[in-house]
């Protein structure tokens, strides 16, 4: 027996019939997305003792529940005349595939790779006819010995991963309590603030050239095994991080200095030479632009940070890149990206994580309040952005206990394998002795390193 057995797979439709000739548009920050796709698992302990199957019915009556204030999931992908895509809303539903898996949810969790832990989601490739196709699947797989995980895989088109932890956290709230707490909300982007029409204003451009680069480029080549390992970093660890970085400054973020700390690290088991290696940092922008927590839609934005004639271990100068990035990135520069792209309308779209090394800003995504029964956090979460392609990914996560509101952070990093062991046995991982929660086959088995 395999340990994850796949019992069925069935199509759940909401509980409320969708209105009629109702359509979803996708931004232009949407469309830029078409290549990607995501990954998300959530993993439970079971409160009390139920016969096999038991919760997954509950949990399959709960999701046709939420599903009904996301008419944007049970809809299909639809081509509009001038060659968009956008979402016909109907009744098509969402795929839902019920598995069981050996073991308990905790001696699973002891020994995980990227390779197990993706058996834990369900993805179909895009049909021939994407009408046909469904764009939201989520896995529910029950442990024999106790426990349960969720996992969700969507098309980055319609998602992104706040929006994927929201549409989770809404199916927890329908299950604890029958009332969702956050309700998603389906508007366009927002305009620009009133008074800020200034026909003089220069366009950011920094921003602009970075994603014209990534337009310009060929598809990626997926030819590299890619590993991804998960390394957790309690408060005072980070904290130290941070004095390391500027002993000084006390206004350093928990992002800045573990974006810088795996900057300057994977940059050396690369051997780049002359600076850094190519980096672009993603940031989610709805704080930004002023949109309410229940927006649904992309909102990260990525921009390039450059460590041209950095050193290797000059990580002062790495935060301080990042953090000038990170400053310049306000809302009329993110309105004149948007417009950008509207004019251009592209048709040939870019791999947005296919090329630089990417670092992703996750830190606020409210993955631990995804309480599906009481006093039931999750154990952990894990994030993938794929395909896994290009320099690597670094994903800066809030950690399980204590949330944003601490120092301390998980980081998920995707690399080549041969890179993956010299990252971990590098003097300056080493030196905050990260706690190794997911590794190439657990070979340092949730020890410090």
């Amino acid at each position: 027996m395999a340990e994850v057995s796949l019992i069925c797979k069935r199509t759940v439709i909401s509980t409320k019939p969708v209105q009629p000739g109702k359509f979803c548009a996708l931004s232009a920050l949407d469309r830029l997305m078409e290549h990607n796709y995501l990954h998300v698992v959530f993993y439970y302990q079971s409160t009390m003792e139920r016969n096999p199957g038991e919760l997954t019915k509950k949990l399959r009556e709960t999701v046709a529940e939420m599903l009904s204030a996301f008419p944007i999931i049970t809809g299909r992908l639809f081509k509009t005349p001038e060659g968009h895509w956008t979402i016909k809303c109907n009744d098509a539903g969402m795929r839902m595939v019920e598995a069981r898996a050996k073991g308990s949810v905790e001696k699973w969790l002891q020994n995980l790779d990227r390779g197990k832990e993706l058996q834990l989601v369900h993805w179909e490739e895009m049909f021939h006819k994407p009408y046909f196709w469904s764009t939201f699947y989520v896995k529910v797989t029950e442990f024999e010995e106790g426990g349960i995980a969720i996992g969700l895989s969507c098309t980055h088109l319609l998602s992104d991963p706040p929006c994927a932890t929201m549409l989770i956290k809404a199916w927890a709230d329908m299950t604890l309590g029958g009332k969702m707490i956050t309700p998603p909300l389906f508007h366009p982007l927002p305009g620009r603030r009133p008074g800020n029409t200034n026909t003089n204003h220069e366009p950011y451009m920094e921003l602009i050239d970075h994603y014209k680069s990534f337009i310009e480029k060929p598809a990626p080549v997926f030819n590299t095994k890619q590993v991804t390992i998960l390394l957790a970093f309690d408060d005072e660890m980070v904290k130290r991080c941070i004095t390391r970085i500027a002993p000084i400054e006390s206004n350093r973020t928990p992002f800045e200095a573990l974006a810088a700390l795996f900057w300057v690290v994977v940059s050396k088991v690369k051997g780049t030479k002359g600076g850094l290696t190519n980096m672009s940092i993603c940031l989610d922008m709805r704080n930004v632009l002023g949109l309410d927590r229940g927006f649904f839609g992309n909102c990260m934005v990525y921009n390039k940070v450059n460590g041209e004639g950095i050193e290797g271990h000059e990580l002062c100068k790495a935060a301080n890149a990042i953090k000038e990035v990170v400053g310049k990135m306000d809302a009329d520069g993110i309105m004149d990206l948007i417009e950008w792209l509207k004019e251009r309308n592209y048709q040939d779209l870019p791999w947005m994580n296919g090329y630089d090394l990417i670092c992703v800003n996750l830190e606020a995504v409210d993955s631990y309040s995804a309480i599906f029964e009481d006093n039931a956090r999750p154990l952990r979460v894990s994030y993938y952005i794929e395909p896994a392609v290009g320099e690597g990914q670094i994903l800066i996560l809030p950690p399980p206990v204590g949330g944003r509101n601490t120092f301390g952070r998980v980081v998920m990093i995707t690399l080549p394998e041969d890179e993956v062991n010299k990252l971990l046995e590098d003097a300056l991982i080493q030196e905050f002795s990260p706690t190794v929660l997911m590794g190439l086959n657990k070979m340092h088995s949730s020890t410090s390193l």
